[in-house]
């Protein structure tokens, strides 16, 4: 699991590098994006889960969308999934894997 601030916004522009990304949260941002990239160094069998930026409890919906490397953000450009519905994508790909060894990112 991971942060959301190495996913790009843009081609080659990750959120972390964003004006608006929090101070606080850039560090950790930053280290993610580095562990991402030594995990695709290695020959370990990995996946990597990237929230959508605001990621909190809420509802269990079941209706979310699947992404890779870019931020999802909804058709009035917000980034969001809940705790609950992360979990459930979490759990879809313990149970049945489509991942490997590649990053994915989960938002309404």
């Amino acid at each position: 699991m991971g942060g959301a601030g190495s996913l790009e916004v843009a081609p080659g522009k990750a959120l972390v590098d964003t004006p608006g990304f929090p101070e606080a949260y850039k560090a950790e941002g930053r280290a993610g994006a580095r562990f991402l990239e030594v995990l695709k160094e290695t020959e370990l069998d990995w996946t990597f889960l990237s929230p959508s930026a605001e990621f909190a409890p809420g509802e269990r919906t079941g209706k979310f969308r699947l992404g890779e490397n870019q931020l999802l953000v909804d058709a009035t450009g917000k980034s969001r999934i809940s705790m609950e519905d992360y979990a459930i994508a979490f759990v879809d790909e313990l149970e049945h894997p489509k991942h490997h060894r590649r990053r994915f990112t989960v938002g309404y």
